[in-house]
């Protein structure tokens, strides 16, 4: 694309990402409702969906109150970093061959960059609230995003070994002959649970914890900068959405419909997935999720790595 319809497909995605994050928060309650058989937001416009403005109004008209014994700085730069993260790892993206921002041969690193930077936000949010719950959430995120960052990083090395490029729009097109799920399970296996634990969403959600720090690292945080975290956390699930649509289910690839469609359908099929999670499966205790790290994800992806390095060789050699 020329650098005039880049910039107007940037701004155009970042409205869309916006906007699906805020009306996510209303659809996943709905669904919610719906597996749990109760009633989700069911007042406020047809089905609920203004609940989504009524939502927006009550934080956004919140007294923005930061605490006088917080290092202030940080305290406000820390739910911005999420946002910026999150919304940096849609550049390189691609939604149809047409339709992305940066097409650069090293799209997957820039990716694992990006997550990787989220977790100075809860980190720094749980450390500049000076308060104790808020720093025992920080630390349990820093051990917890840190650790299943190894994981995630590693499970992709399969798909890159089969595909022999870091760029995504390549590892969508080496999928045309047939999708990475099938050959790279194991990898797409530990890349979800990682990916979950890395965006903190139930049932990983223990750097919150509010059965027991109250609200973990965003204790403190009301008005405006909690929205930031919460925008911040949806995006996560958007883009984590996306990436495993687009490493292990062909991305746009499909018959008959324009690509965007399809890339748009198995987005949001594994948005429905991580939500139907939350709903069906409780959560663990914090010593059982990092030794499911260090003791099953680990060894799984090195398994998976060593299987698909032979087997790549194999099929150099024949």
């Amino acid at each position: 694309m020329s650098v005039g319809a880049t910039i107007v497909f940037s701004l155009v995605l970042l409205l869309a990402i916006v906007g699906g994050a805020a009306v996510l928060t209303w659809f996943e309650r709905r669904l919610l409702g719906i597996w749990q058989d109760r009633y989700g937001p069911n007042r406020l416009g047809p089905f609920g969906i203004l609940q989504v403005l009524a939502d927006m109004l009550k934080l956004l008209t919140k007294h923005d109150w930061v605490p006088p014994f917080s290092d202030k700085v940080v305290f406000i730069f820390a739910p911005t970093a999420i946002v910026v993260a999150m919304m940096l790892g849609f550049a390189v993206v691609p939604f149809s061959p047409e339709l992305y921002i940066l097409d650069i041969n090293i799209g997957l690193l820039f990716f694992l960059g990006m997550t990787s930077l989220a977790v100075y936000s809860v980190l720094l949010g749980g450390l500049a609230s000076n308060n104790k719950y808020a720093l025992l959430g920080g630390l349990r995120s820093a051990a917890q995003m840190v650790s299943y960052e190894v994981f995630m990083g590693l499970s992709l090395m399969g798909v890159v070994m089969l595909t022999g490029s870091f760029s995504l729009r390549d590892i969508v097109e080496a999928q045309r002959d047939g999708w990475y799920c099938i050959p790279q399970a194991l990898g797409l296996y530990v890349f979800i649970i990682a990916g979950i634990a890395e965006s903190h969403r139930l049932p990983f959600d223990l750097p919150e914890a509010e059965h027991e720090l109250t609200a973990g690292f965003h204790t403190e945080y009301g008005g405006m900068k909690f929205t930031m975290f919460m925008l911040g956390e949806y995006c996560g699930l958007i883009l984590l959405s996306c990436m495993i649509t687009t490493l292990f289910f062909g991305g746009w690839l499909g018959p008959v419909l324009p690509p965007i469609v399809w890339f748009c359908l198995k987005t949001f099929f594994f948005i429905c997935f991580f939500i139907l999670l939350r709903a069906a499966i409780p959560r663990p205790r914090y010593d059982q999720l990092m030794s499911l790290g260090w003791k099953v994800m680990l060894p799984l992806t090195l398994i998976n790595l060593v299987a698909t390095g032979a087997i790549a060789l194999w099929m150099q050699g024949a």
